[in-house]
């Protein structure tokens, strides 16, 4: 999900600078929400569990899609499925992704400490080899979307600041421990709304929980679809995540992002869009000196699974509340 949204604000500055172009991003219909205040973009839906699945599910949805006769294709995930999908496009300009993946070795080994190319930028420059300039040092963003009473009734008071609060990932190694967090939710929540987002079972029930014992505190969790979710998180005036989806769907929608980062590190170009540096808080790497251990939080030494824990719940407080002061989305 994450890298689906990462492409959005990508194709957002690709289309106003280059208006007449038409772009048909092919991807899962559940992304399809992404993309709905694009102009000039339409999504294909793969359905990938279905008729397309498989070689000869590729060469159907090939099949299909060149009967929108485009003129190029522009490969932003650079795998096996896409690999095999481009050779049924003999004669088409093709351009994929470089995902930088001996730099992202010599980070996550230890051999280099610095700063990657954002993923973003590795989108863009793939529609620059097209012929495509993008330039995104000055995004624009939708506005805020207009609330139903379904979804307003999730901010407890119109009069203080909607905090988002995504405490999950894929891996714990990824994740700041519940018990901080809640710690953290308890302290926001005297002066802020707070919304929980997740998703699972075992989330939903967790979040539920913290629904119950706190005040202004409202759990989303099972309850909305994602294009309600999306409208909400667009109301939002701060987003703290972990590194995971949640936070590049905020940042798709030009909200404020504090990031909460393990056994992981924004070096290798995963940070949320339009990001301050210091928006991205990581963990103690003199306690944890191999950080970091993979790009994706799969992979770590023993003892390094709560790494974000080394960062205080007062550090993470006062970054969002100094966030919220500054705020003008």
């Amino acid at each position: 999900m994450g890298d689906v949204a990462m492409t959005v604000p990508v194709l957002r500055a690709l289309t106003v600078e280059h208006p007449d172009l038409k772009i048909t991003v092919v991807t899962s219909a559940f992304f399809k929400p992404f993309f709905s205040n694009l102009k000039n973009v339409e999504v294909y839906a793969a359905d990938l569990k279905g008729k397309h699945k498989g070689v000869l599910g590729l060469y159907k949805l090939s099949k299909e899609l060149k009967a929108l006769k485009f003129d190029a294709v522009a490969d932003l995930h650079n795998v096996l499925r896409s690999k095999i999908l481009k050779l049924f496009f003999a004669g088409k300009k093709v351009v994929q992704i470089d995902k930088g993946r001996a730099e992202k070795k010599a980070l996550t080994s230890g051999r280099i400490f610095q700063q990657l190319k954002t993923t973003h930028q590795r989108y863009a420059d793939v529609f620059e080899q097209l012929g495509y300039q993008i330039d995104l040092s000055n995004p624009q963003f939708p506005e805020r979307a207009e609330l139903t009473s379904k979804l307003k009734s999730f901010i407890s008071n119109s009069e203080q600041k909607i905090i988002g609060i995504a405490p999950f990932a894929a891996h714990q190694s990824k994740m700041y421990p519940l018990e901080k967090m809640e710690k953290v939710i308890a302290q926001l929540s005297k002066e802020h709304n707070v919304i929980l987002f997740g998703g699972g079972n075992k989330e939903v029930k967790i979040l539920n929980d913290l629904e119950t014992k706190y005040d202004n505190v409202k759990s989303v969790a099972g309850k909305l679809s994602l294009e309600e979710e999306l409208d909400l998180i667009s109301n939002l005036d701060v987003m703290l995540s972990m590194d995971s989806g949640n936070g590049h769907l905020a940042a798709m929608l030009g909200k404020k992002v504090i990031t909460i980062w393990g056994v992981t590190h924004p070096f290798a170009g995963f940070a949320p869009f339009n990001q301050p540096e210091d928006y991205a808080l990581v963990a103690n790497r003199e306690q944890y000196p191999l950080i970091p251990t993979s790009v994706y939080g799969n992979k770590y030494p023993e003892g390094y699974e709560n790494a974000a824990g080394s960062i205080s719940v007062d550090e993470v407080v006062s970054k969002i509340k100094k966030t919220c002061q500054v705020s003008k989305t």
